[in-house]
């Protein structure tokens, strides 16, 4: 298992220990870790498909507002 050292401002140190007190601060802070890489990979997925749908508008063909407003309702009640 690895070891890490961080500083954190004292008010936010004082705010953990208040939230936390009585757990394995270790397995918090490993917990919290965990979902910031997870979240970090979300929005490297996010951005990637955005970038990857917004390359694409501008190569396929523009429609009407008209084949836009029939295409939305073909096939709806």
């Amino acid at each position: 298992m690895a070891t890490v050292n961080f500083s954190v401002p004292d008010d936010v140190k004082a705010e953990f220990d208040r939230a936390f007190g009585g757990q394995n601060k270790s397995a918090v802070i490993a917990d919290l870790m965990r979902k910031a890489v997870a979240g970090a990979k979300l929005r490297k997925r996010r951005e990637d498909i955005f970038r990857t749908l917004t390359q694409r508008r501008t190569e396929r063909p523009p429609m009407s507002d008209t084949k836009i407003r029939v295409s939305r309702r073909t096939g709806r009640p």
